[in-house]
């Protein structure tokens, strides 16, 4: 346990990545452990798109000049979305359970020594945004993580301590 623990600990959020794309092979990894996050009544909801460079050439272009060049940061991008019922409740649930996916590829690449950045560029909730990247309507965008090889380490981020958000209750 104290392997995960350490893992769990060590995760950065990274804005510099080697110029290597993320190996087709190593991606489907990421992305298979993905499905087995937690999820009420096993809807399944999320779904990631790897972008391809014509793909990303029309994000950028959507994005405009100011944001473009921070869609260059990582050679691997991969939209992640959360399919939408329609029901309130299951749609939360769905939402978090991506949530948890989108975190469990978050930690898989640091186990395999590789950087990752969860991003929510203001683009991809544009009509132009979605366009470019193919996301259709009744998907929630949740967020493009950025992935490769890690450029320098980022410093530990400060936490709360666990009397800052944990409670005991009668």
């Amino acid at each position: 346990m104290d392997a995960f623990a350490e893992l769990i600990r060590s995760r950065r959020t990274h804005k510099s990545f080697g110029p290597d794309p993320v190996p087709r092979e190593t991606l489907d990894e990421l992305l298979e452990l993905a499905r087995w996050a937690p999820n009420h009544h096993r809807t399944n909801p999320w779904r990631f798109r790897v972008l391809g460079p014509v793909t990303l050439e029309r994000l950028k272009d959507a994005a405009g000049p100011p944001e473009a060049p921070k869609l260059d940061r990582a050679r691997t991008l991969v939209l992640a979305s959360c399919v939408l019922s329609g029901d309130l409740q299951q749609d939360e649930e769905d939402v978090c359970a991506t949530a948890c996916a989108i975190y469990t590829v978050l930690l898989a690449a640091q186990a395999r020594g590789l950087a990752g950045y969860w991003r929510t560029p203001r683009v991809l909730r544009t009509k132009a945004g979605r366009e470019a990247v193919g996301l259709p309507d009744g998907e929630r965008f949740l967020g493009l993580v950025h992935l490769g090889t890690p450029r320098g380490e980022p410093p530990v981020p400060e936490r709360a301590p666990l009397e800052a958000y944990r409670e005991y209750l009668p």
